[in-house]
């Protein structure tokens, strides 16, 4: 069985994309059970160090961030801050949309909408997405009344050092998620006949705090690998498949 932590299905309704969070055709969502899967993994890999603080979340590859959002709600104590970056300018305008969920103000803006829509068309679906929104935000009133998380969004390609330690600084992601372009919903941007996978873990190198892991997720044409990484763990879940590395000489 691959799911370690996120074992039981439970309800996710309230996280579903389109309801309260934002979602666009051609934007492939990251599953919430899966996300929340991974992320529990590599804050178990960490705890092996010792290392228990809540900690800096990154995704080069972040599409409409959706994903983030949802862990926030899901996993907001472990959370201290969320950095997400596309070379896509259209999802780059959605992960803002969903990232602003994390506070009280974009939340409110959102049931504003849902309000209106409920208002005009009186669907069923908008009153459950009222309804989902309204215990996110019972959610969110806990997560800020113990500490706000701190969010960056920036447009960069992902094998792009230079740039991504521009915007981020150096030592500066504990946990890096990204569910790579490997279909025909979303491919690599760049040169051809480069392996963007080393690219983009030679680029997060400097950024890296020690004791961080790095989790891929990527089809089966696609092998995460970079001399300076070892592999901590793998799993699979339906076309994708799961990567674990950290840093060689981070802090084991």
């Amino acid at each position: 069985m691959p799911y370690l932590f996120a074992a039981e299905r439970r309800n996710d309704a309230d996280y579903a994309g389109g309801r309260v969070f934002y979602s666009l055709p051609g934007h492939p969502a990251f599953p919430v059970r899966l996300v929340s899967e991974i992320f529990q993994r590599c804050l178990t890999l960490r705890a092996t160090n010792g290392l228990t603080t809540p900690v800096a979340l990154y995704d080069p590859c972040c599409g409409g961030a959706y994903h983030l959002a949802t862990l926030a709600y899901l996993h907001g104590e472990r959370i201290a801050s969320i950095a997400a970056s596309d070379i896509d300018t259209e999802a780059l305008a959605l992960a803002r949309r969903n990232l602003d969920l994390l506070t009280l103000p974009g939340l409110d803006r959102r049931i504003t909408e849902l309000e209106r829509l409920w208002a005009d068309y009186g669907k069923r679906s908008h009153e459950e997405a009222l309804e989902s929104a309204a215990r996110l935000r019972e959610r969110l009133l806990d997560l800020t009344e113990r500490r706000a998380i701190a969010v960056s969004v920036f447009q960069a390609d992902a094998t792009d050092g230079e740039r991504v330690l521009a915007a981020l600084g150096a030592r500066s992601a504990d946990v890096v998620i990204t569910d790579v372009p490997y279909n025909r919903l979303s491919a690599w941007q760049g040169d051809a006949g480069f392996d963007p996978l080393w690219r983009m873990l030679e680029a997060l190198r400097p950024i890296l705090t020690p004791g961080a892991v790095v989790a891929v997720a990527s089809d089966k044409g696609q092998t995460p690998a970079h001399e300076a990484y070892r592999r901590a763990d793998r799993f699979q879940i339906g076309k994708r498949r799961i990567v674990l590395l950290r840093p060689v000489l981070s802090t084991d």
